[in-house]
């Protein structure tokens, strides 16, 4: 039983049902699938994948739940494969592993439906069972996406008494918006949103006005707004660090997928400040990750450490 590690990521892991379509359909208008593709995700399954790619193997835990059925034995036997630790998944009796059921247009934008099963069943007495505590208590960072609120504070909780940084990416828990969730921001060091969350969370379009709103909270907390192609973006306290985005086309290269980037980006940002880097180097490791993630077919996409490299090293020539 390995317990130190790197990265924890906690969340969703998920086998997803891709289904590539010319566009998306109108309602009640019958839409040719072009292809169908049968793959390991969620996004906690996709951020741990990410991360381990970077760090090597047994460096990167995840914390999730899985049912105790086909699904949950394959996902753990990938996840064990690229070399993520798993001791810290909690089996889950009579419920099924989560699954998603994505439709994705020849643009590569996507939509996503989400039976979350045993995903929704993680509790924070499974966080704070002996292996998943040790894990964040060890770790250089967790990152956490979308586990039930609870069990997110239970994790913060541990993770902030060490002093552990905690990186969350809250995606569809924004909505609760910044005041439920105002305990869970006040320990969190960085927070990752897209232009819809931001005003999901604080209320308002306008990211300076968000991040102002945030840093009352809590003024050690960056607030790191994803803006696709167009890069990123994160403001603390006075400052404010832009990092431009990843032109693929430059690079003779094409979107084929984008589900899966945003998890990319964040892993490659967790791995990147587990090795100690700074936040506008780990920024531009997870802008160039969720790009080449954007050009694989596979939900897991993330680079290996030696592709990134050779891509980042062709741009500093360029």
């Amino acid at each position: 039983m390995r317990l130190l590690v790197d990265v924890v990521v906690a969340g969703a892991i998920n086998w997803d049902i891709n289904l590539f379509v010319h566009r998306f359909p109108q309602p009640g208008v019958e839409t040719p699938v072009l292809r169908v593709t049968r793959v390991a995700g969620g996004k906690a399954g996709n951020v741990a994948v990410a991360a381990a790619r970077l760090l090597g193997a047994h460096r990167a835990a995840i914390i999730g739940a899985l049912g105790k059925d086909d699904i949950g034995k394959e996902q753990d036997r990938l996840l064990r494969v690229e070399g993520v630790d798993t001791s810290t998944i909690t089996l889950k009796p009579d419920v099924e592993s989560g699954q998603a059921y994505i439709i994705i247009e020849e643009s590569g934008e996507n939509e996503i439906h989400t039976y979350f099963g045993a995903n929704a069943m993680l509790t924070p007495e499974d966080i704070l069972s002996d292996t998943p505590r040790k894990s964040i208590q060890s770790a250089k960072i967790v990152a956490i996406s979308d586990p039930p609120e609870q069990t997110i504070d239970a994790i913060v909780g541990i993770a902030h008494a060490v002093g552990t940084l905690i990186a969350w990416d809250p995606g569809v828990r924004s909505e609760a918006g910044m005041e439920r969730l105002r305990p869970i921001l006040a320990r969190t060091n960085y927070l990752f949103l897209n232009e819809a969350e931001v005003e999901y969370m604080t209320g308002t379009g306008d990211q300076l006005e968000a991040a102002k709103q945030l840093s009352r909270i809590s003024p050690h907390l960056a607030l790191v707004m994803k803006s696709g192609k167009e890069g990123c973006t994160m403001f603390r306290e006075e400052s404010i660090t832009r990092v431009p985005g990843v032109d693929l086309q430059k690079h003779e290269l094409h979107v084929v997928n984008t589900v899966g980037c945003g998890d990319a980006f964040l892993g490659a940002f967790s791995a990147a400040k587990a090795m100690e880097l700074s936040d506008e180097e780990a920024l531009d490791w997870a802008n160039w990750a969720g790009a080449l993630k954007a050009t694989k077919p596979e939900t897991r996409g993330g680079p290996t450490l030696e592709e990134l490299r050779k891509w980042m090293k062709r741009t500093e020539r360029g």
